[in-house]
């Protein structure tokens, strides 16, 4: 299995007042393969959402390098940077606020296909675009009679279906979908994860699936990579990481999901005290002030992302037995 994305370093600072600074990512890296869908799992304000807009370029680096099939993509000036988005979609987390309240269905399906030249560098034809856009339509399960009609005349599952159908309308390699079901009720929740996990297997799709539920990621992924204050603590493959948790963070999260009581369940380490400022992070290890097995170590060294096994990688100096 080839690697699509890789992401080397990459940090991101904001500057704020008082010539103080928030690192939302500090040294990420991570690699993403062909056909694989790899979840992004992490509390809110970990960094997820920030990692994800910037593998796209939506948001700018700080520094680090990422690799777009084998081409780097970096620090591509806008022009340059414009071809390579046709295989590069994004699905984002609030349905109604990505898409154009003026305007029909059909014309936001239609726009990428008629800003974008085909396969051969060619302007499509009308034709060609209607094809498309009908195409697009049924691979969401929608009614044609939809493209007639606007946004706010559809239910949150509905507009997120038509959000899908927009990024595909290039027929992209890859697609990063910023917690796509959170928004969204139980039982419409599991129709769009179903439908992500269907159009994966008929169009060989390669996602990076952003969410905090555990479950969702369970359902969908195949590899799960685990964020905490900006950085990624733990990363391997789905089942053994929320099996068998390596990093006591990935374990509490674990522990923090619901269980029906059907025997007697004993419950696995609870996080006290919030996250941390990204403004002023703690020294050493950033989970210590949270970790129950935090040692003197953790206050000084920072553990690096090492590997654990041929496919599993910690930060932690300490980390569980599996």
């Amino acid at each position: 299995m080839t690697d699509i994305l890789k992401a080397i370093e990459l940090r991101k600072d904001y500057r704020l007042p008082q010539g103080k600074t928030l690192r939302a990512l500090d040294n990420v890296s991570l690699t993403v393969r062909s056909g694989e869908v790899l979840g992004l799992v992490g509390e809110s304000g970990c960094g997820k959402s920030t990692l994800g807009r910037c593998l796209l370029r939506l948001t700018e680096l700080s520094s680090g390098t990422i690799l777009f099939e084998d081409q780097d993509i970096s620090r591509m000036n806008d022009r340059a940077l414009r071809p390579v988005r046709r295989r590069m979609q994004m699905v984002f987390q609030d349905s109604y606020a990505s898409l154009n309240p003026k305007r029909r269905i059909g014309d936001l399906l239609a726009e990428p296909l008629r800003v974008h030249p085909d396969e051969n560098g060619q302007k499509r034809s009308v034709e060609a675009i209607t094809a498309r856009v009908h195409d697009l339509m049924d691979l969401v399960s929608l009614p044609l009679s939809a493209l007639a009609r606007y946004p706010h005349e559809f239910s949150g599952g509905q507009r997120q279906r038509i959000n899908i159908a927009r990024a595909l309308a290039l027929a992209p390699r890859l697609i990063i979908a910023d917690e796509p079901v959170s928004a969204l009720d139980v039982s419409v929740q599991a129709q769009i994860v179903n439908l992500f996990a269907d159009l994966q297997e008929r169009l060989g799709l390669t996602y990076v699936f952003i969410a905090h539920d555990l479950a969702v990621v369970r359902q969908i992924s195949t590899r799960v990579a685990v964020m905490y204050l900006g950085a990624i603590v733990e990363l391997g493959a789905t089942d053994a990481v929320l099996h068998a948790p390596a990093h006591p963070y990935t374990a509490a999260l674990r522990s923090a999901v619901p269980v029906p009581v059907i025997r007697p369940h004993i419950p696995g380490p609870m996080l006290h005290g919030d996250i941390p400022s990204p403004v002023s992070p703690p020294p050493g290890c950033r989970f210590h002030t949270r970790c129950p097995q935090a040692q003197p170590r953790c206050s000084v060294d920072v553990p690096a992302l090492r590997p654990l096994s041929d496919e599993r990688q910690v930060a932690c100096h300490f980390p569980l037995e599996r």
